[in-house]
């Protein structure tokens, strides 16, 4: 068993150990010597904890053991804050959820590790911090009721309340309001008093159908008054016209008569059938007949 023990290993086994941790060790630099970035990040290359260079997207070499890469993300990213909760100028209470897009500028990436080191760091000293009291501010200066009617502008102030309060390597993209939940006493009120205006409504509606029906009616009793007027003057004109003529007949036939003394018998005698009466009165004429 000694001697197994102490039986020295071959040379030629020694040497190849050698080259096989040469060449492992070769490999394993090799596989530290590069490094990929891919689009929407930046690599940070540092040496000894120093910045060398802002990597680009794609395939990078570094000197192993001696340099490494920290990523930084460029893209888009989104802070949730729930149950935020602000008062509004009324002093009503309400709890909101607010998000908050932003993303890195790649000109920045430096800066951010300088001075944030990550993304998540970035984050919660500029825009965490920020948000509550940016929405305090901005919500403070509405009223419950505005806050809802006017929801497109409070989140455009809230807004650039943000862009303007966060300085930093950052940019604020948007911000959204998502909700706005107020105390169930306050909905409630809310809701009657959403209920009293539209009665209000309803009945103003109703009024002007009222008024408009009416002066409907009065059109009608107007243009029907028109139509009789206009009917009457047709039929005194009528009148009028037939009268004239008739008169102006009279008058043409009393000159007819002067001028012409025998007109009206011969007109009787054009009339006559030819039949004498059949009874006459004692000491009368005979018709047509005149004696001299």
């Amino acid at each position: 068993m000694e001697k197994i023990l102490t039986k020295k290993i071959p040379p030629t086994l020694t040497i190849k150990i050698s080259y096989i941790l040469v060449v492992l060790f070769i490999l394993l630099m090799v596989f530290l010597s590069y490094y990929t970035i891919n689009e929407g990040e930046r690599g940070v290359l540092l040496r000894y904890g120093k910045i060398v260079k802002i990597a680009e997207p794609g395939l990078g070499f570094k000197l192993p053991l001696i340099e490494q890469v920290e990523r930084i993300s460029t893209r888009n990213q989104a802070v949730v804050y729930e149950g935020v909760q602000a008062y509004s100028r009324d002093q009503q209470p309400a709890r909101m959820t607010v998000s908050v897009n932003f993303h890195v500028q790649p000109s920045d990436v430096d800066q951010v590790y300088t001075t944030y080191n990550t993304v998540d760091a970035l984050k919660d000293r500029l825009i965490v911090r920020q948000l509550p009291t940016q929405l305090e501010n901005v919500f403070g200066q509405y009223t419950a009721i505005s806050a809802v009617q006017d929801r497109t502008k409070l989140v455009q102030d809230m807004q650039n309340a943000m862009k303007k309060a966060v300085v930093g390597p950052v940019v604020i993209d948007s911000v959204q309001i998502e909700n706005i939940d107020f105390s169930e006493a306050y909905e409630k009120s809310i809701e009657d008093r959403m209920k009293a205006e539209v009665a209000i409504a309803t009945r103003k509606q109703n009024l002007e159908t009222e008024k408009i029906q009416a002066q409907i009616a009065v059109t009608q009793a107007e243009a029907q008054a028109q139509s009789k007027l206009a009917a009457a003057k047709a039929e005194a004109e009528t009148i009028r016209l037939k009268g004239a003529a008739e008169a102006e007949a009279i008058r043409l036939r009393g000159q007819a008569l002067r001028d012409n003394p025998g007109l009206v018998d011969l007109t009787t005698a054009e009339r006559w059938d030819g039949k004498l009466p059949e009874t006459m009165i004692p000491g009368g004429s005979v018709p047509f007949i005149t004696t001299k």
